[in-house]
């Protein structure tokens, strides 16, 4: 998706809830969508000199809230955060249970399509109606290996 569209998403989803899409939020969402993965808040700050701790909490909070940003709790010290799916497509996740760390990965289509229907067949009779899913897969990062 261009980064026009996702801005045009962003604001017409803070307008719905009577927000504003700031300068703060906006920068933001830039570094959400130039990040190689997902990031924490001090990993985000060192990107953007200025940018104030408190004004990121409560910016990603909002934006989390409408759906714009996705919130990834680890074993590491700071909880992760990225742009949702629908903005960047789908995909699931390495976390590492060592450093926290946390990579992007997608399977190809075959193989996703299999993992749904196993996800679907898994909740067949619990009165749950699955509509999508996200996979993390939780281990050591190679360095956390050495």
């Amino acid at each position: 998706m261009d980064p026009g569209s996702i801005d045009s998403i962003v604001a017409e989803r803070l307008r719905l809830v009577d927000q504003r899409y700031t300068s703060g939020r906006r920068r933001l969402v830039a570094l959400l969508e130039d990040a190689a993965r997902p990031e924490t808040i001090p990993e985000l700050l060192e990107r953007a000199p200025g940018l104030r701790q408190s004004s990121a909490y409560r910016n990603l909070h909002v934006l989390e809230q409408v759906g714009v940003v996705h919130r990834i709790v680890t074993s590491g010290e700071h909880a992760r955060f990225e742009l949702a799916e629908d903005l960047v497509g789908h995909h699931h996740h390495l976390i590492c249970t060592g450093c926290g760390r946390v990579d992007d990965f997608t399977v190809p289509a075959p193989l996703e399509r299999s993992l749904e229907a196993a996800l679907v067949k898994a909740v067949t009779g619990t009165g749950f109606a699955s509509t999508s899913h996200r996979l993390d897969v939780i281990g050591t990062c190679e360095a956390c290996q050495r």
